[in-house]
């Protein structure tokens, strides 16, 4: 019953991802007027990988640097200028970030507590 609830709690991780990602677009194409923006884009996705690998395999003391990487990606993304990110309602982040919690307490604890 423990993995079923640790299941349970990734696939509600995972949605909550989903709904909160699905109004926001990454393009990389379409710089006719400046080579710099495809190279900003690149270097972005390439820090936040390894920003999120570091965050889940470095000890607890270096994972400093995994946050590090994740700043300097989100940086990027500004300077790029292209991250798309569409009109959100309300409900839309409510329920990701209830997913989220809940999945990630059931996860951790193997129940949800309100």
């Amino acid at each position: 019953m423990k993995v079923l609830g640790k299941v349970l709690g990734l696939g509600l991780i995972l949605l909550g991802i989903y709904f909160l990602g699905k109004n926001i677009f990454f393009t990389t194409g379409g710089y006719g007027y400046s080579w710099l923006r495809g190279i900003k884009a690149d270097v972005a996705v390439f820090t936040l990988t390894g920003g999120l690998v570091s965050l889940f395999t470095l000890p607890k003391e270096s994972r400093i640097f995994g946050w590090i990487l994740i700043g300097a990606s989100i940086v990027l993304i500004i300077a790029g200028g292209r991250a798309v990110l569409r009109p959100t309602s309300f409900w839309e982040v409510f329920i990701s970030f209830l997913s989220m919690v809940s999945g990630y307490q059931l996860l951790r604890t193997g129940r949800i507590e309100f």
